[in-house]
């Protein structure tokens, strides 16, 4: 079947680099007939979670392994949303996937089909620790110990994980000096829970804030912005300055993943830990930088961030979402100022929306976002990406945002 915007012109569809055809991710019969193309729903988080469950009645299923880091992030967005509207099926949505990877023992028990029923490597990559926070949630929940053991493999994995002579963590144990900004936030989010329900607080909080300031100094000028990758080894990558070891652009959704992972280190962190004041400064400088690199016509931001208007440039949903979120939490924090703020998210979301749609099967839609995007050698590479609908990040992305957005008391 044809799927395309119904509102733009041929060559405006053609310039979006949209696949003509729908994503082959999801069940071929999903249906949620509750919702339909012509009314938005009551609640775009809800629509948006029931329609990730109609296409993925096995979660394990939906991308390339059944254990990565977007199912983490997905599904950190379901237990948001659970603690906002009360509503169980969210919980037994998570539940129901983590104990896939659970034994009656509490050993973790990953299983990638793709290499021949090997056992996955969580440990191998910041990536795949990021989705053992939600083994610490389901403690967190149930108080089951097989959940607090199993998260104990991930928290291991930090013993002895690579690191650059500055601290800084590898974004895998094979990627020999690489820090990328996407790996601030999987290793940060799984630390921060840990330490947080479970142990070890004084040392995950201390590493956590580590990583984050340690990454400060990969800024783009004094701007608030932050590149997506450096190396400390620059000779070994084709993406890298070969004298400052930078990658060459500021990518909205690798810089969402620092401004998240500043904003939920922020809100779980003690209160008189020593390195909150850092934090704090460093969020406000972060909140300011997407304050004035908004586009001004649209409300949302560009794909690299500070270029916009750029041939190949275009307005990201992903990153959109993860700075709607960003600076909402910060507002509720108190972080922020209400009366700057809350037009700058508003503008955000008006955005956001615009890129959403419910489609003939009354499933949300999310377009327009890039699916998979790692350290690139260019901007033109950056920008030559093909966009999809319902690019998994830009999807996860847009529930955190819909969740924070959304009153669920009306």
């Amino acid at each position: 079947m044809i799927y395309i915007r119904t509102d733009l012109t041929p060559a405006e569809n053609a310039a979006l680099k949209l696949p003509r055809r729908r994503t082959s991710q999801g069940v071929a019969n999903a249906l949620l007939p509750q919702y339909t193309v012509e009314q938005a729903p009551p609640n775009w988080a809800v629509a948006a979670a029931e329609s990730v469950m109609a296409r993925y009645p096995d979660y394990r299923e939906a991308y390339w392994k059944p254990w990565n880091y977007v199912t983490g992030y997905m599904l950190n967005g379901f237990e948001m949303l659970y603690k906002k509207t009360g509503d169980k099926k969210y919980y037994d949505y998570i539940k129901k996937y983590m104990d896939n990877f659970v034994d009656a023992g509490g050993n973790f028990t990953a299983v990638n089909p793709s290499r021949k029923n090997a056992p996955d490597r969580p440990r191998d990559n910041l990536d795949n620790i990021m989705t053992g926070s939600m083994l610490v949630a389901m403690y967190e929940h149930t108080k089951d110990e097989r959940y607090k053991k199993a998260a104990e493999v991930f928290r291991r994995a930090f013993d002895d994980y690579p690191r650059n002579p500055d601290g800084g963590f590898w974004h895998g144990r094979g990627t020999t000096g690489q820090m990328w900004i996407d790996g601030i936030f999987m290793g940060q989010m799984f630390l921060t829970r840990y330490g947080a329900v479970i142990g070890d607080t004084q040392y995950c909080f201390d590493e956590a804030a580590k990583q984050i300031l340690i990454y400060t100094k990969h800024e783009k000028g004094n701007t608030g912005l932050y590149y997506h990758g450096w190396t400390a080894n620059p000779e070994l990558r084709e993406w890298a300055d070969k004298k400052t070891g930078l990658s060459t652009d500021v990518w909205a959704e690798g810089h969402g993943w620092y401004a998240l992972i500043i904003s939920e280190t922020l809100k779980l962190m003690p209160a008189d830990h020593a390195k909150r004041p850092e934090l704090i400064a460093l969020h406000a400088k972060v909140a300011e930088g997407l304050k004035n690199f908004q586009d001004e016509k649209t409300g949302g931001w560009w794909n690299i961030v500070d270029k916009g208007g750029r041939p190949g440039n275009f307005i990201d949903p992903s990153g959109t979402a993860m700075f709607i979120y960003m600076l909402k939490r910060g507002i509720e924090m108190n972080l922020l100022d209400s009366a700057v703020y809350t037009p700058v998210v508003e503008r955000g979301y008006a955005a956001l929306l615009s890129m959403t749609r419910i489609n003939e099967h009354g499933l949300v839609d999310v377009w327009g976002g890039c699916d998979g995007v790692s350290i690139q050698k260019n901007y033109d590479a950056y920008a030559s990406r093909k966009r999809m609908v319902n690019a998994k990040e830009t999807y996860a992305g847009f529930l955190w945002a819909a969740v924070v957005m959304e009153d669920y008391n009306k």
